[in-house]
């Protein structure tokens, strides 16, 4: 048996079951965490009904079959198509959405190297594909979120779910350009495109997180892994107060919870890919067990642990920013994108780009890193600031090509032509 997970391929195999098993219960469970977080924020109870048999209803602790409440309430309803509807695109893009967000587990580094017999060499890879271009296809796989997305609200024949896959396209699409930048100053930073290399990277140098390093590059990645997402305060595809639902308001039943399930596994994997560029991946300083010579089987199960830890920590700030921010307005949520990321990104690539030319990645001692890099960080916030404090149009909420409010009040507004005037 032993010689038979010694192989890498029935390893992954394996390896990509258990994780798919564990990636969806904890889908799931977010539904439910979802619902107590915002409870917790708005100092109210939340769910506390389902729980084993109903026999506990009055603990709120035992709300835990909320998840299964919510699955088979899924199951039973009535599956609808709108009679214009272009079907099969109908019918694929939940299931496009889906599979998209998830496959992306295939190559996050989930707990380094595993000795399976304990002889003293390395057998297997705790990670399902370690391509030599892994950086590259995540992002690859991640931009074919979009598709979902907009094949849902086209094939709808709804112009609410329209305009929500318009909104959806625009952003992911204008997001998804500091999103680069911000992977690009990890990539100049570690001179690896291999996700493990990136975790060694952050290990042997001295276990300096680059979160320590580029903090503002770390904020960027986040900031458009929200927007990635259609998570508040970026949710305009969906935004209920003007597209009743977005783009998947003629969805029910199981394929809305294609989409529903598919946002909450693309923000699981989003921190996982997050924890590996700038949190260290599964490596976490004076634990034993979380280092580069640690392959036994407990140690591995150690890091695939304090991986896990890591994403939920993320997971819960995803929460917690949802039911805190108000939405943005779109044209903000642009400006936000095309006139404040893009240039702050730019702005942290020329500093990762100057740290390279003058070896700063690469010292043995960690201060030169630290230095180099909150400094440059420093002058790089200095700047945005600088520049929109100079700016002489006010955060006003208010696009400037509109007519100024005053000649829209009641005594100074003209009647159109049409409507004549009244009696």
């Amino acid at each position: 048996m032993l010689d038979l997970l010694k192989n890498q391929l029935l390893f992954s195999g394996l390896l990509i079951a258990v994780l798919m098993g564990a990636i969806n219960l904890g889908v799931a469970y977010c539904t439910f965490y979802e619902r107590k977080i915002s409870a917790w924020i708005q100092n109210r109870e939340g769910p506390n009904r389902v729980g084993f048999f109903g026999l506990f209803w009055g603990f709120h602790f035992w709300g835990y079959g909320q998840p299964m409440a919510d699955g088979l309430k899924f199951l039973l309803k009535e599956e609808m198509i709108p009679d214009k509807a272009d079907k099969p695109l109908y019918v694929m893009a939940p299931a496009i959405s889906f599979i998209v967000s998830t496959i992306g587990i295939a190559v996050i580094p989930w707990g380094g190297y595993l000795d399976i017999d304990a002889d003293g060499i390395v057998d297997v890879a705790c990670q399902v594909a370690n391509p030599d271009i892994g950086l590259l296809y995540v992002l690859g796989v991640g931009s074919l979120g979009v598709y979902g997305v907009v094949l849902g609200a086209w094939a709808s024949n709804n112009k609410y779910s329209l305009f929500g896959g318009i909104r959806a396209a625009a952003q992911m699409l204008s997001y998804e350009i500091p999103l680069g930048l911000a992977i690009l100053v990890v990539v100049l930073s570690c001179g690896e495109v291999r996700l493990e290399n990136i975790v060694r990277a952050q290990i042997e140098g001295g276990g300096t997180w680059n979160v320590f390093v580029h903090p503002l590059a770390f904020f960027l990645l986040f900031v458009t892994q929200l927007a990635e997402t259609n998570r508040a305060p970026f949710d305009m595809a969906e935004s209920e107060q003007e597209l009743v639902g977005g783009f998947h308001t003629e969805y029910g039943a199981l394929k809305f919870a294609l989409f529903f399930l598919s946002e909450y596994t693309h923000m699981i994997i989003n921190s996982a890919f997050l924890c590996v560029l700038f949190l260290g991946g599964w490596h976490f300083p004076w634990i034993p067990g979380l280092g580069l010579e640690d392959t036994a089987w407990w140690a591995v199960l150690a890091k695939m642990a304090m991986l896990g830890t890591k994403i939920a920590g993320c997971v819960f700030v995803y929460m917690w920013i949802r039911w805190t921010l108000p939405r943005f307005r779109f044209d903000q949520l642009m400006r936000l994108a095309w006139k404040g990321l893009i240039p702050t990104g730019l702005g942290l690539v020329a500093l990762a780009v100057v740290m390279t030319y003058f070896g700063i990645p690469g010292s043995e001692s960690v201060w030169p890193k630290l230095i180099w890099g909150l400094g440059g960080n420093a002058a790089v916030l200095f700047m945005v600031v600088l520049v929109v404090g100079m700016s002489p149009a006010g955060v006003t909420g208010r696009q400037a090509n509109m007519p100024p409010i005053s000649l829209l009040s009641p005594a100074k507004r003209v009647p159109r032509a049409d409507q004549g005037t009244a009696n």
